[in-house]
Parts: C-alpha cells; structure tokens; sequence
C-alpha cells in the first residue's frame, strides 16, 4: 500500500521572514487600490450607466452579459478581500483579468494602456496579498 505524505506548514514556518509594519501597510495599499478599481467596476456593471453599456458593445460584448460579469466580478472580490479566501479570490480574479486582456487583445486595443492594465492590476492584487499575508510568503519565498 503506497503512502501519501502531507507536508504542513506551521505557524513558525510560516513566519520565517518577519513582517515589518511598512511592508503591512503597503501590502493593504497595493490591496485597497485594485479592490476599490474592482468593486466600481463590478456596481458599473450591475448599474450600467450608458458609458459601461457603450464600453461593453464596444468590445464586442453584448448589454446582456453585463449583470453577470458584475456578479462574478463582485464575488471574486468579495473573496479577495475576506483574510481566509484571499488566495481564492486573487486566483479567480487573475482568470477574470486574463479575460480583459484576451478582449483588449482581440480588438487591437493600445499595449500599455488598455492590454496590459489587466495585468497592472493583477501585480497589484498579488503583490498585496504578498506582502501582508505570511502563508503565502512561505509557500514562496523570494531569496536575496
């Protein structure tokens, strides 16, 4: 019979690196910033003034999908904002942001300013959670 080995991480393995009270802040900095961007856009969604409606169509989206990429969207961000589905909800909104730069993609939009700001704000949502959350900084260590 094989055995199956699970490896735990306790809590002094997990505070191998101290957590400096600069890089707290700016880790809830760089998670504030791309949470509040994320939260008005998921209500734009459920709102859908005329300008998030015309952006939508614009990027070869119908008015109908607006609802629901505003519930998923403002899930996802839910989830990120909660300490114990950080890590879930930075996955998923990962995927939803990798969908905004396959549309950018898809009709030519500009580099750097409409492709890659998906992936600005990923940067964002990762980095934060890097640098405030202790697990994720002993499942991966940046070594000097």
């Amino acid at each position: 019979m094989e055995t199956i080995t699970t490896i735990h991480a306790s809590n002094s393995d997990a505070r191998s690196t101290p957590l400096s009270k600069g890089s707290l802040w700016t880790g809830r900095i760089m998670t504030g910033l791309p949470a509040l961007f994320l939260l008005i856009d998921a209500v734009g969604k459920l709102v859908k003034p005329a300008p998030v409606v015309e952006g939508t169509v614009q990027l070869g989206y119908p008015e109908s999908v607006l609802l629901g990429l505003g519930i998923v969207l403002l899930a996802c961000t839910i989830l990120y904002l909660i300490p114990q589905t950080a890590v879930l909800g930075a996955i998923l909104l990962t995927g939803y942001l990798g969908g905004a730069v396959a549309t950018h993609v898809r009709v030519g939009s500009p580099l750097f300013s409409h492709i890659l700001f998906a992936v600005y704000v990923a940067v964002l949502i990762w980095g934060g959670l890097y640098l405030r959350d202790e697990r994720l900084r002993a499942l991966i260590p940046l070594r000097r």
